[in-house]
């Protein structure tokens, strides 16, 4: 007779499995958010950048610039937060009704629809007797062809339909983040040192970001680097002539 398996054992191996699926599923969230990080991070970065040199520039103290970034920030976040969601579900609202209006379309004419997948096929490479194979196969699985045809006429597929909330979420996350890196050191130091740490750090966190984009991007780097830089440097400049010429 066989000993038992230990209680304890089942239980890491329970905790094991769910660790893993909580970090896979944390995985595959923010592979498919990653256009809404790279758009949060930088757009904290860049937005907050600027505004906290142009308020420094004329500013009595680092309160003052403290408190300006941090509304700013604040802010910014929850509005892409908002921008991020309503933009997600109405690109999802567009392709459920693409998807009716393709659905119609082979309801009311599939010799039509079956002649433009053949067109498509052909363009693709494929011979005539292949394409009739396809076409016959497909019209075997009316739900599946929808699919497939509107994933390649209409561009809408599994990867188009995100969630608005996630989406959200990354994005408020990510550009909360990266808009208080720039206004933290405001928070510690005297308004001359809390400049000079501020592009520091938000130096930092841009390179970080610019490697970030070239490795998953499959890009080269010395370049992505500095777009990404250049783009904050615009914007400092920017608040810091808005502030001097406001002042």
């Amino acid at each position: 007779m066989e000993d038992p398996v230990p209680e304890t054992a089942t239980q890491d191996g329970g905790a094991g499995a769910t660790r893993e699926t909580v970090i896979t599923r944390l995985r595959r969230s923010f592979d498919d958010s990653f256009g809404s990080i790279v758009f949060g991070m930088e757009d904290g970065t860049v937005s907050i950048f600027g505004l906290v040199f142009g308020v420094a520039a004329s500013a009595p103290d680092a309160h003052t610039v403290l408190l300006a970034g941090a509304t700013g920030a604040a802010a910014a976040a929850v509005s892409m937060m908002a921008g991020t969601y309503l933009d997600v579900e109405s690109a999802n609202d567009k392709a459920e009704a693409d998807l009716a209006d393709e659905r119609e379309r082979l309801a009311d004419d599939p010799d039509a629809h079956n002649a433009a997948v053949k067109r498509r096929l052909l363009a693709a490479g494929f011979g005539a007797s292949d394409a009739d194979t396809v076409i016959e196969i497909a019209n075997n699985y009316p739900e599946t062809a929808l699919e497939v045809s509107a994933a390649v006429d209409l561009g809408i597929g599994d990867a188009t339909r995100r969630r608005p909330l996630v989406q959200a979420a990354w994005m408020f996350s990510t550009d909360l983040f990266a808009a208080s890196v720039p206004v933290i050191p405001f928070a510690f130091f005297a308004l001359g040192t809390a400049r000079l740490v501020s592009v520091i750090v938000t130096l930092v966190l841009l390179l970080g970001l610019g490697i970030g984009r070239a490795a998953v991007g499959k890009q080269r780097v010395l370049p992505t680097v500095i777009e990404t830089i250049g783009i904050a440097a615009a914007a400092a400049v920017a608040g810091v002539a808005i502030g001097k010429l406001v002042s």
